[in-house]
């Protein structure tokens, strides 16, 4: 991949080789993130899994203590009173099986999160192929299939986070922005790793934390040291 003269540059704050205490590492990267605007941070954390087996998947959802700093629009899947209660609490969109075709056909995905009441998952189901691919499908346990619409939009909005395994066994999810500031990035990552230790298979054997790494949108990659990931 060809980089840029930005990249080039950024990259040579960064000691490939070493693994970086937590504070320092997140002041690497923001350091390096040169772009003109508020890159994002992520965290890309590959576990000593294999997630295609069913015991050995690790998925679940983490609010993040100070958010991610996105907007984030949420689509609900309700009728009734709890169409009325998702409207109240702040959903940007909410429908039911009229908005199949538009997402179907049309191509509609003006929204990151779907979320849905289990009665209206029968017809959840039948955009599986359009929204599975895209990660967008309600599942119960990210706390996007609930009775409870007012409490999962809020905690959507607050900045909750989904956390699920790629083909390669590795987790990529935002934990911030640049402009966040060392300490808030931290309490971030720290959220999101107990979770994610929390969330270690039974069946998973050996070393299940294998190695973590972040970076900014637009900025090299900064390994952390796992054994002081906490700190």
């Amino acid at each position: 991949m060809k980089r840029g003269k930005r990249y080039k540059e950024a990259a040579k704050l960064i000691d490939r080789t070493s693994l970086y205490d937590t504070k320092e590492g997140i002041g690497l990267v923001i350091q390096a993130a040169s772009a003109k605007f508020d890159e994002s941070v992520e965290a890309h954390i590959k576990l000593g899994v294999d997630g295609r087996h069913a015991d050995q998947q690790v998925r679940g959802a983490v609010v993040l203590p100070h958010g991610t700093g996105k907007k984030v629009r949420v689509l609900v899947f309700a009728k009734g009173d709890k169409a009325k209660e998702a409207e109240e609490a702040g959903a940007d969109y909410v429908g039911g099986e009229e908005l199949i075709p538009k997402i179907q056909n049309d191509g509609w995905l003006d929204f990151e999160v779907v979320v849905a009441t289990p009665d209206m998952m029968g017809v959840v189901g039948r955009l599986g192929r359009v929204l599975g691919p895209k990660g967008l499908m309600p599942n119960p346990k990210a706390g996007t299939v609930s009775m409870d619409v007012k409490k999962a939009i809020e905690d959507i909005k607050a900045g909750k986070i989904e956390y699920r395994l790629d083909k390669t066994n590795i987790i990529h999810v935002p934990i911030g922005k640049v402009s966040f500031g060392t300490e808030k990035i931290i309490d971030n990552l720290h959220t999101l790793m107990s979770a994610v230790l929390k969330a270690k298979p039974v069946a998973a054997k050996g070393q299940y934390l294998r190695s973590v790494a972040i970076s900014s949108t637009m900025g090299p990659g900064v390994k952390l040291n796992t054994a002081k990931i906490s700190e």
